[in-house]
């Protein structure tokens, strides 16, 4: 595995919560033009993509967090973070960190993370559930 997220558990609606994905390879950052996070509920086929980075440290969030989310990199520690602010019921998923090679924007890695199943590289994926 190449890719481990943490930092989900459960938090009441309001609460914030920082995920963290640890990259084991740095190769893989090395060579990455992208990075995200998606979400998906377990047991359903839909995947929304959250937030992405590109290579040139443009940032794309979707309308569903945006002013909520935000993503960061750390170079030096080859992690990657979301922290999740104003939490909402509707936030509850499996949320997963993605890296790809492809030099893409950071809209269209927000797309590729929605409508695809398979990326170059992604994690196991932690639970985010908000509760009333």
């Amino acid at each position: 595995v190449q890719l481990v997220e943490s930092g989900g558990g459960s938090v009441e609606a309001g609460g914030s919560l920082r995920l963290s994905c640890a990259i084991s390879v740095s190769e893989i950052v090395f060579r990455a033009g992208y990075s995200g996070w998606f979400r998906q509920i377990p047991g359903t086929e839909r995947r929304d993509g959250v937030v992405a980075l590109d290579k040139d440290g443009g940032q794309a969030v979707a309308d569903a967090v945006k002013g909520r989310f935000a993503m960061s990199k750390d170079n030096a520690k080859d992690i990657l973070y979301l922290q999740m602010d104003a939490l909402k019921p509707e936030d509850t998923a499996m949320y997963y960190c993605v890296v790809g090679r492809p030099p893409i924007t950071a809209q269209q890695a927000l797309d590729v993370m929605t409508e695809r199943r398979t990326y170059n590289f992604w994690g196991r994926g932690t639970q985010v559930t908000v509760s009333l």
